[in-house]
């Protein structure tokens, strides 16, 4: 289980790579294992600023359809382009090529509520 120790995480299995007052926003590696193969990403809010915990788009996977929550609030910038014609991306590589949303965080403070990877895998190993 791959579970970098340069970002935060999420109980909803959210990762977050703050660069700045941007963070760019994905699933874990475990989310997208147990969601199987990914067929279809939906990202409805570019443009829209959310609170933390508000959902931001759905993941489609061969099993189920899931929501993918906000780790921080913020404003969402940019949905990553290469997912519409290759949500796989996520299966392949869920911390690189598979990011799904970038935004501006509109409060710093909520960071701090964030999971560290030791953390994180605390949580999914129980």
């Amino acid at each position: 289980m791959n579970i970098p120790d340069n970002i935060k995480y999420t109980k909803d299995h959210e990762w977050l790579k703050i660069e700045g007052n941007e963070a760019i926003i994905g699933i874990t590696d475990f989310a997208q294992n147990e969601l199987g193969d990914i067929v279809f990403i939906e990202v409805e809010t570019e443009g829209e600023t959310l609170e933390k915990e508000e959902a931001f788009g759905t993941i489609e996977a061969v099993k189920t359809v899931s929501d993918m929550f906000m780790p921080v609030g913020g404003e969402v910038i940019e949905f990553n382009p290469e997912l519409e014609d290759k949500p796989e991306l996520i299966n392949q590589d869920p911390y690189g090529e598979g990011w799904i949303i970038k935004i501006n965080i509109t409060n710093t403070d909520e960071i701090d509520d964030l999971l560290s990877a030791e953390e994180y895998k605390e949580i999914i190993e129980g």
